[in-house]
């Protein structure tokens, strides 16, 4: 699959399936420095992942500051051929100060073999 270069940063689009929902998630970043996966609350509302009173809520820390976020396991989370099924992932409000709608961390990438190209910007995934 094909990476799109946006502020010399790596992005790929993903799906998600939830609860009979998708939803296509675009300008979500590739990130081997993050140790988790995390979407934003506006995108995981459109297949009805919402906060609840029973969640926990998490202060996570990077680099671009800290963040409070829910946890949520999805039913399917695909990117190009590859999916993953009940996978984990944090959901946020994600304001960073640009267009991102999500980061695709080294649980994900872990899990599921991949394998970056930075000279060709691809993302393929071991079988």
């Amino acid at each position: 699959m094909q990476l799109a270069l946006k502020n010399d940063l790596p992005f790929a689009t993903v799906m998600v399936n939830h609860q009979g929902e998708t939803v296509t998630i675009s300008n979500v970043l590739v990130d081997t420095g993050s140790a988790t996966t995390i979407f934003s609350a506006d995108m995981m509302a459109l297949v009805h992942i919402v906060p609840s009173p029973e969640d926990i809520l998490f202060t996570i820390r990077g680099v671009g500051g800290t963040e409070v976020v829910f946890t949520r396991t999805i039913e399917r989370i695909q990117i190009a051929e590859l999916s993953l099924s009940q996978f984990d992932v944090e959901i946020g409000g994600m304001d960073y100060g640009f267009d991102i709608n999500g980061i695709l961390g080294m649980d994900f990438l872990r899990q599921s073999g991949a394998i970056i190209n930075l000279r060709n910007l691809t993302i393929d995934f071991a079988e």
